[in-house]
């Protein structure tokens, strides 16, 4: 049985906020359409690329777009005084986006291994060299993938919902929606948040109900949804120490896994966290809390990820003071400049948290209690 460490972090503003409003930094964004071989890509870009940091890529969930999937986290005050040292892509799933036109009539909707071998072309039209990556459920796994088929693009990655498993069952019952009708709908609701969620957290349910049924359209979230149920596995395996490491197929770059504790995803998700190396991976599991982490509890995921690009190596501590007055359990870590940064030390941590050395092969485990 792993050893989980209680870290203690108090909220200092609301857990809820806008979902569906308008981007406080949209004045900084241009969208772009990316022509790729697999069609059209709809992406965001705020700012340029600072320096030798790469670029954070985000990747939303089904039922989902780039703004109603990561707003509330990019909105929360903490996380900007992060990324401003950042420049941030938002992409959007093809017929995501708001104010998506319908697809034709025998559009063939790419699959999940081809919605990542669109992102490499868009990365290169923009100038951007590399990413830290920031996914949800769908968009955690072509992130995933990405980072397999392409490791130099790829830095780090904060996976939060991963399910690394093909769908099995899931795909027949993908293949048995008539499409757009209400099923669709209920369905979606379901991969997103357990039926505890579903029951009493009334106000964030019938946001995102609300949301799925009627700001996307329903052809392209059905082509999406069955896509995402018809992804395959992801075939990684935990490198052994003296034996494959160099060999095995896995993600090479430090990754963080989110998951709420009352979230539908937990199995997936640890899962995922047994099949990737321990020395470059924390499993990160927010106590009460459902599907939706960066949406609920914004403040805690902006500390996680502030962590995490430390322990990558990015120490803006301009602009982040604030941030660590304002915790009740801040860690301290070995500082560095801009350009200095290490792809193989993962982890600084809150202080209670698991440090596990390169020798140790067990998992680190966070929880996080609210």
């Amino acid at each position: 049985m792993e050893e989980l460490h209680d870290v203690q972090l108090t909220e200092i503003k609301p857990l809820l906020t806008e979902q569906s409003g308008r981007n406080l930094q949209d004045f900084d964004c241009q969208e772009h359409d990316v022509e790729t071989a697999h069609g059209v890509l709809h992406v965001t870009m705020r700012g340029v690329a600072k320096g030798n940091r790469p670029t954070i890529l985000t990747y939303h969930d089904i039922g989902l777009n780039h703004k109603s999937c990561f707003n509330s986290l990019f909105n929360y005050e903490d996380m900007q005084e992060i990324t401003q040292h950042f420049s941030v892509l938002h992409v959007d799933a093809p017929g995501q986006q708001e104010n998506a036109a319908i697809f034709p009539i025998g559009y063939q909707y790419p699959t999940m291994d081809e919605l990542a071998e669109m992102l490499p072309p868009v990365l290169t039209q923009l100038q951007v060299k590399t990413v830290i990556g920031i996914g949800v459920g769908a968009g955690a796994y072509v992130l995933t993938r990405l980072a397999l088929n392409e490791p130099s693009l790829v830095e780090g990655l904060v996976l939060i919902n991963i399910d690394p498993c093909a769908k099995g069952w899931m795909n027949w019952a993908a293949s048995k929606l008539s499409g757009w009708t209400s099923n669709l709908v209920d369905m979606i609701m379901g991969h997103h948040f357990s039926t505890d969620e579903l029951t009493e957290n009334k106000e964030t349910i019938q946001t995102y109900r609300l949301h799925i049924s009627q700001d996307v359209p329903q052809e392209n979230l059905a082509m999406f949804y069955n896509s995402y149920n018809s992804h395959t596995e992801l075939h990684m395996e935990r490198p052994v120490p003296g034996l494959n490491e160099n060999t095995v197929t896995t993600l090479r770059c430090p990754a963080l896994l989110v998951v709420g504790d009352m979230s539908p995803a937990v199995d997936a998700v640890v899962e995922c966290n047994s099949r990737l190396d321990p020395t470059k991976t924390t499993l990160l599991k927010m106590a009460d809390c459902g599907g939706l982490p960066q949406v609920v509890q914004p403040g805690k995921l902006a500390e996680a990820f502030k962590y995490f690009v430390q322990g990558m190596g990015y120490m803006p501590t301009a602009g982040m003071t604030r941030l660590v007055r304002s915790r009740t359990h801040s860690a301290s870590s070995v500082g560095s400049t801009d350009g200095v940064r290490s792809r193989s030390a993962t982890n600084t941590l809150p202080e209670g948290a698991n440090h596990t050395s390169p020798e140790h092969t067990a998992p680190h485990t966070i929880q996080m209690m609210a």
